[in-house]
């Protein structure tokens, strides 16, 4: 039984051909897509004022350079954000539970942000490794010490998110099967139970909103020290 509880994070596959790609491109077809009209419906309405909105908020602490990056981080912000909606679906699967997805979308982007700021300013790139006033015998171990932390930052934005969403899924997992097993038994602390699951239900599809904000953030802050 404890074994089968992590089934729901084994990557699906279908005459041994593996359907995480249609599980990653799946939520593209969802999005909705203007048309030529002066007018669009409420839905495409909403959406346009939601990303523009966010990509606003997220743009404003950076200079102009740094607004090249606006479609990136929003069309990755959205990505992130449906993908964990659509994990939350009975019998679906999600990607961002799998560590080696988030460190591949982490990685390279993070890795962008360094190679702008050593292309840009190298200088002040090369000086978030050594805080100013550093005493002398403390910049040898300073410096690697800002180092380590500069690449464990895509180690911790990769982790972050599969952590979040694969323990929010775990405890709905759990909570739910116990449900099941107490309802026979009793009733009264089963429905209970499942008020507690409804309420986890809410929270998760808020993790999931926010942990693709915070992925999609975090990125900005690191864009922002080498633009």
């Amino acid at each position: 039984m404890a074994m089968s509880f992590f089934d729901q994070f084994a990557s699906p596959s279908y005459l041994g051909i593996p359907l995480i790609a249609i599980a990653i491109a799946l939520p593209w077809v969802l999005f909705p897509t203007p048309s030529a009209r002066w007018i669009n419906n409420r839905l495409i309405t909403l959406q346009g004022w939601f990303i523009n909105r966010f990509t606003n908020q997220l743009m404003l602490p950076l200079n102009f350079e740094g607004h090249k990056w606006a479609l990136l981080l929003a069309s990755l912000m959205v990505f992130l954000m449906t993908i964990n909606m659509l994990g939350l679906l009975p019998y679906t699967f999600t990607p961002t539970t799998q560590l080696s997805l988030n460190m591949g979308l982490a990685v390279p982007l993070w890795f962008a942000t360094v190679l702008i700021g050593m292309r840009n300013q190298p200088t002040v790139a090369l000086g978030h490794l050594l805080p100013e006033g550093t005493p002398i015998p403390l910049i040898p171990i300073l410096i690697i010490i800002e180092t380590i932390s500069l690449f464990i930052r895509p180690l911790a934005l990769g982790v972050r998110l599969t952590a979040n969403l694969t323990a929010g899924h775990l405890l709905i997992q759990l909570i739910a099967t116990a449900v099941f097993v107490l309802l026979p038994m009793m009733p009264t602390v089963a429905i209970l139970t499942a008020a507690v699951l409804f309420l986890l239900t809410l929270l998760e599809v808020a993790v999931a909103m926010i942990q693709a904000y915070v992925f999609v953030l975090l990125l900005s802050l690191y864009l922002q020290e080498n633009v």
